[in-house]
């Protein structure tokens, strides 16, 4: 037999779906309701009675927030007795009161009014999404100035920091970019959105906000090319659009993942060290000269080395991998390590070479996760591998 404990979970259930605070926001009415109740049978009716008396007891004096609807029992041992057939919550109110939301709902109704006065295409989204909306009241009217800001410049072309609100800085908007993005694609026109960006990272980009520049590092190694005064460590850092405006006067370019091998790296006529920043090329995409010139690219001889090289070849097809072979890695063997989790992956741009050592790594026909490391090869083995390619 149902206690009322266990109405109230039915009811919670509502509440914690979102159903009532979404009805407090235009959506269906989900009040009168009947509750589900369990009820004694004519046995337990006879065997339990005074347990059926306590339960009968216990319904009628939790019976503020639920009306009962009952039934006569006429028994030819008991003889006539009222027993509840059904539970109804006719109102919203009496569900908030059973489950003690109230507080909780009132709060919930000050969003709604606010938003319908500030910015009423925003209603549909307390209905989809209302428990997330009480999570935020503290936030929401700010995240309702950030939205009408907007609205009011749309693609802004500005940084986020430069966004001039109380309470309205790059932190707070950061941390709220998945709801100011659901919230920004209901309310601005189609035209101010980029649909291309997508997730966390496109968030600056699909607004029309700029983007923190993607930067290279790169190391001149012919000092006849020296972009610095003599003497100079040619050392450069500069953005994604410099880099692509440079045209470098280089026939070769050598691009390496390990910062000490870049900073190492030894003096190669008509040439330029890249240093690289694992999977993800962007930065060098732009720069169209580099597709005239040689690319090597040395990585570690591991699957996710492999990978890198094959999504390298996407942006520049003319890469060659450097000291990335069978040879180097059976010769430098007391230096294998293990990779965390392997690339498993089929990899369409890598040579008949480099997919058979690919394929014994990924399946481990040389060891379990071998991998080595392209900074313990010795430094001796990389002069020579250079001397072969000038």
């Amino acid at each position: 037999m149902d206690e009322p404990a266990e109405l109230r979970t039915q009811v919670q259930k509502l509440w914690d779906r979102g159903w009532m605070l979404a009805s407090m926001a235009g959506g269906e009415s989900l009040f009168p309701r009947r509750l589900t109740l369990k009820g004694p049978d004519s046995r337990e009716l006879s065997e339990r009675f005074p347990e059926v008396r306590d339960w009968i007891a216990q319904l009628s004096a939790a019976a503020g927030s639920y009306r009962i609807e009952w039934r006569s029992v006429n028994h030819r041992v008991l003889g006539n007795n009222e027993i509840p057939t059904a539970i109804w919550v006719d109102t919203l109110d009496d569900a908030l009161g059973f489950i003690g939301k109230r507080r909780a709902a009132d709060q919930f109704a000050a969003l709604v009014e606010l938003t319908r006065d500030k910015q009423p295409e925003l209603n549909i989204w307390l209905k989809k999404r209302p428990l997330r909306a009480l999570e935020l009241a503290e936030d929401w009217p700010r995240l309702l100035e950030i939205v009408a800001w907007l609205c009011q410049h749309p693609r802004p072309a500005i940084y986020l920091r430069q966004i001039d609100l109380p309470g309205g800085h790059s932190k707070f908007i950061e941390g709220q970019r998945g709801v100011l993005g659901e919230l920004f694609d209901l309310v601005l026109p189609p035209a101010a959105i980029d649909t291309t960006a997508t997730g966390g990272v496109g968030f600056s980009r699909r607004y029309g906000f700029l983007e923190k520049p993607l930067r290279v590092r790169f190391r001149i190694l012919d000092p006849k090319l020296a972009l610095l005064s003599a003497g100079t460590d040619q050392d450069i850092t500069v953005t994604q659009q410099i880099f692509a405006q440079l045209n470098l006067p280089v026939e070769k370019v050598f691009i390496t993942e390990n910062e000490i091998n870049f900073l190492a790296f030894p003096r190669v006529a008509a040439a330029v060290a890249i240093f690289g920043a694992g999977y993800g090329f962007e930065n060098l995409s732009t720069a169209d000269w580099l597709r005239k010139h040689e690319i090597h690219y040395w990585g570690d001889i591991d699957t996710h080395g492999f990978a890198i090289l094959n999504q390298l070849r996407g942006f520049f097809p003319q890469t060659t991998s450097l000291l990335m072979d069978r040879q180097t890695l059976l010769s430098h063997r007391e230096f294998w390590g293990h990779e965390a989790q392997a690339e498993t992956r089929e990899l369409l741009r890598l040579t008949r070479e480099e997919t058979v050592l690919y394929d014994d790594l990924r399946r481990n026909r040389l060891g379990e996760r071998v991998r080595l490391e392209q900074e313990r090869i010795g430094f001796n083995r990389v002069v020579e591998a250079l001397t072969g390619i000038s």
